[in-house]
């Protein structure tokens, strides 16, 4: 499984950063920057509650 943002979306409100700080960081142009290659299966639910709760809607999970 993969995430990816879209950056035109991204207001950086953080709650992806919040929910799993180990795939997602908050970055210096006010969008998240998410940790290269696929997701360790381990964080897959909080990756995908992230996702869930994005308030703009801007991440998506590749499977």
């Amino acid at each position: 499984m993969r995430v990816t943002v879209d950056g035109n979306s991204c207001e950086a409100s953080g709650f992806c950063e919040s929910i799993a700080p180990d795939v997602f960081e908050l970055g210096d142009e006010d969008v998240v920057q998410i940790a290269d290659g696929p997701v360790p299966e381990h964080l897959e639910i909080d990756v995908r509650a992230a996702v869930e709760q994005c308030p703009k809607a801007a991440l998506r999970i590749q499977e």
